[in-house]
């Protein structure tokens, strides 16, 4: 059987309990506050960091790992072993520079003899982590490593995302809007269906007024993609839990999920779309 890693970043929104179970391994990405630069998942959980947030007068930054991050990950998982091979997948790459810094490790690895394959998720937040499980699985499941970047590849495009966020000021403060820029500013009762296009940019899907025409149209999109297939699905939320869970129920009342993940939205992602933001992603298994 081939050696497989699977490498993907902390944006991915993957709980820590599931990573290990699925040996996933998670580079964190970089918070920056006035006085202190945290690692994602790291040095601050995300209970920190959203209070850290609700206190702090200027919105942090963010940054991506370095190549050298991602080489000194790549080195420590293959160890001695020159056939095995690494899948890393990552956070849009119009969204951040994270992709680019795993690609110019990978160059570095294939010097070293030793394959990597960097996939552009296109995707944020568990609509990353819901194809990375799924490409968990297969690796667990033994399949090649053509079929499984195979399988990475059409995922991707496979995986819809939408999510609602309480205000676009922190995509717009952060430089993540894309195409919603036109919407900043005209939010009142406004609630745009946010989603991530063919490049992985923010786009908006639709404006509804109020939350629940906004989550029924969702669920539209939702029922006209699933059709009667059986789903992987997630959700993720940023201090928005009752929401969530409100779309949890609707999800599994109205779908065929087979597989579920409820998770938080962390650090680096909730810079950029604020509190009260939830998001619903799935594919077809």
């Amino acid at each position: 059987m081939e050696k497989i890693f699977l490498v993907t970043d902390s944006t991915a929104d993957i709980p820590k309990e599931l990573a290990q179970e699925l040996n996933i391994t998670v580079v964190p990405l970089k918070v920056h506050f006035a006085d202190a630069e945290y690692l994602d998942g790291v040095t601050i959980t995300t209970e920190q960091f959203y209070q850290k947030l609700a206190k702090s007068e200027e919105l942090p930054t963010t940054s991506q790992p370095s190549p050298y991050d991602f080489i000194k990950t790549y080195r420590e998982l293959v160890g001695n072993d020159k056939n095995a091979k690494i899948i890393s997948i990552h956070l849009s790459a119009a969204l951040s520079g994270t992709c680019q810094s795993a690609l110019l490790a990978a160059e570095t690895m294939k010097d070293e003899g030793i394959e990597v394959v960097v996939i552009d998720s296109r995707k944020a937040s568990y609509s990353i982590g819901i194809i990375v499980v799924a490409v968990a699985k297969a690796i667990a499941d033994g399949k090649s490593f053509v079929e499984i970047v195979k399988l990475a590849n059409h995922l991707v495009t496979d995986t819809q995302v939408y999510f609602l966020v309480d205000s676009l000021t922190y995509l717009h403060k952060g430089g993540r809007i894309g195409g919603a820029a036109h919407l900043f500013g005209s939010m009142l009762n406004i609630r745009p269906i946010l989603s991530l296009n063919e490049i992985g940019e923010v786009y908006p899907k639709e404006k509804v007024r109020g939350h629940n025409k906004a989550t029924a149209k969702i669920f539209e999109y939702l029922q006209e993609y699933a059709g009667d297939a059986k789903l992987r699905a997630g959700i993720s939320h940023a201090v928005a839990e009752e929401v969530a869970l409100e779309l949890k129920e609707m999800l599994e009342e109205t779908l065929q999920v087979e597989e579920f993940v409820f998770t938080e939205i962390g650090p680096v992602i909730g810079t950029h779309v604020g509190p009260g933001t939830v998001a619903i992603m799935l594919h077809k298994l």
